[in-house]
């Protein structure tokens, strides 16, 4: 926890700082310190996307962006609001501000923490973006714009990875500062993204701050859409966003097109990167294929594509199974899956219908524009990929629609204190959890609370790994433990060289060092023997990773 309260002193000066000077060259997207923040937020991290091209975002970096954001900081005298608010803001605001350091400080549950958000952070950090990185690790291919903040500020600041509770802090002086209390019912369900560097909570955290403004007739349309489209860059599920943004523009304040210009800015960012990592667009879809050479192995994106359809029904069924469906059994089958996922599905269903005839109800041009746009979203996901996940916010979004204007702050602050006390209860002592709801998965993976959190937030270290090499690239593989979160780079999960296995390639250096970036080559039969040695080994261990 001290470590964390470090990292808040350290960074929520450096943010403002550049949100300063965001707002001297840009403007304000709306009033107050919570604005600030996110402003220097999007800045940093557009900033620091560009950088990565060129160059590692090592401690040098951060050690610059920590100076030029504190010397901003004072020189233009935002020192003065800070001391404003935080010294007028009421005792409560300063307790749950204790609880975001509290629940940060917890073990990291996510399993993406382990597979996915570590490593992206230790690439970054290390290499920049790599060229074809997603040759390696298909997953490294989506390298976030998120973890490429938090990167920026993993050295020194933040070397634990709790930058969420940093942006919970922001969330939570954004509603003391607008008094929009029915925020306060939002943070119990985000302490649960607080212990790792996850773009759901950022995403779900600003979108809802965004929506906010919109709903209170924010007439700054480019600002405004320019968030909204750095929201899907952090997140593309996230689409249903900058589509109401673009609607709320052209149909409410009728503004000309000019105001998407902010906004295109940080999508072509996007689209470069992705190109840059992956070799498409928008990861992990193969759309617009412009032939580089550092796109991954058809193969791979094969099974990318299959694996993504079996989650959508938890793997409760193979491929071969899915394939077999009706169209009726594509539905009855996702309705109707074993433990808490089917009443997830039913309760979205029922919170569209819900959302449909409320806006019959109020008969506002807004809320047409935003159903029209959380609709569309909606059967994107599902035509894709429809795990809960991917649409968690729109149950946020429905809620705070129909009630933003129902909850007063003596209500809201009730029910916060309520949920707080669950959440904390559950990740103190999960097996309530894993007892109470055996079928939520990730409930198996809360080990509960330790006493070195008081001093540093709980992490794991294994550290375990063998070294090999096939052609040009010497690789490490984890021993005994699916996920290489702190593996020695270049690291390549078990899972990934099964893959590769299976398909007849493996990852290459395109020149003579990562930084140059990696592209994919069929394997000799040399090599295919040394790949099966690796994973039999691995699998006598654990047991089939297939």
């Amino acid at each position: 926890m001290v470590y964390i309260v470090f990292m808040l002193i350290l960074l929520l000066p450096t943010i403002a700082g550049f949100g300063a000077i965001f707002q001297k060259l840009f403007g304000n997207v709306f009033l107050g310190i919570s604005a600030l923040l996110l402003s220097g937020v999007f800045f940093i991290s557009m900033l620091l996307t560009t950088i990565a091209f060129f160059f590692p975002l090592n401690i040098f970096i951060e050690t610059g962006t920590l100076a030029i954001g504190i010397a901003s900081f004072f020189y233009l005298k935002i020192h003065l609001l800070f001391w404003d608010f935080f010294s007028k803001v009421s005792r409560f605001f300063f307790e749950i501000a204790l609880v975001i350091v509290l629940l940060a400080s917890y073990y990291p549950f996510i399993l993406d923490h382990f597979g996915y958000y570590v490593p992206t952070i230790q690439w970054i950090t290390e290499f920049g973006l790599v060229q074809g990185i997603s040759n390696l690790d298909l997953l490294l291919g989506q390298m976030s714009i998120w973890h490429l903040f938090e990167a920026g500020f993993s050295n020194f600041a933040d070397p634990f990875l709790r930058i969420n509770a940093l942006v919970l802090l922001i969330y939570l002086i954004y509603i003391f500062e607008k008094k929009s209390w029915i925020h306060l019912l939002f943070l119990p369900v985000l302490f649960l993204f607080s212990q790792s560097p996850s773009p759901d909570l950022p995403v779900i955290a600003i979108a809802l701050i965004v929506l906010n403004e919109y709903l209170n007739h924010n007439k700054n349309a480019s600002l405004l859409f320019a968030f909204s489209v750095f929201v899907f860059a952090l997140k593309p599920t996230m689409i249903w966003l900058p589509l109401f943004g673009a609607l709320y523009s052209l149909v409410i304040l009728k503004t000309n097109l000019k105001f998407i210009i902010p906004g295109v800015v940080v999508l072509l960012v996007f689209f470069i990167k992705n190109i840059w990592t992956f070799g498409f667009p928008v990861f992990p879809v193969q759309l617009i294929d412009l032939g580089f050479s550092w796109k991954p192995n058809p193969n791979l994106l094969k099974n990318s594509s299959e694996m993504a359809i079996m989650k959508t029904y938890d793997m409760q069924f193979t491929i071969a199974q899915i394939k077999q469906f009706t169209t009726f059994d594509y539905v009855k089958n996702w309705f109707f899956l074993s433990g808490i996922k089917k009443i997830i599905h039913l309760l979205l269903i029922l919170s569209l219908v819900v959302f449909f005839f409320f806006s019959l109800k109020v008969k506002s041009k807004i809320i047409w524009l935003l159903f029209i746009s959380v609709l569309i979203k909606t059967i994107l996901i599902l035509s894709f990929s429809a795990q809960y996940r991917f649409f968690l916010e729109i149950f946020f979004v429905i809620f705070f629609v129909i009630f933003y204007q129902s909850f007063p702050q003596k209500r809201a602050k009730q029910v916060f204190t309520g949920l707080s006390i669950i959440v904390i209860m559950v990740i103190s002592y999960p097996t309530i959890l894993q007892k109470g709801l055996p079928s939520f998965k990730l409930g198996n993976f809360m080990t509960g609370y330790t006493k070195n959190q008081i001093y540093k937030p709980a992490h794991f270290e294994y550290n375990q790994y063998k070294t090999h090499q096939i052609g040009n690239l010497k690789f490490n593989v984890v021993e005994n433990y699916p996920f290489s979160f702190d593996t020695p780079l270049p690291a390549i999960s078990p899972q990934f060289i099964q893959e590769d296995l299976n398909s007849g390639i493996f990852p290459q250096l395109k020149g003579k060092t990562l930084k140059e970036g990696l592209i994919w080559r069929k394997i000799n039969h040399e090599e295919k023997q040394k790949l099966q040695s690796i994973v039999e080994g691995f699998n006598r261990k654990n047991g089939s990773i297939q």
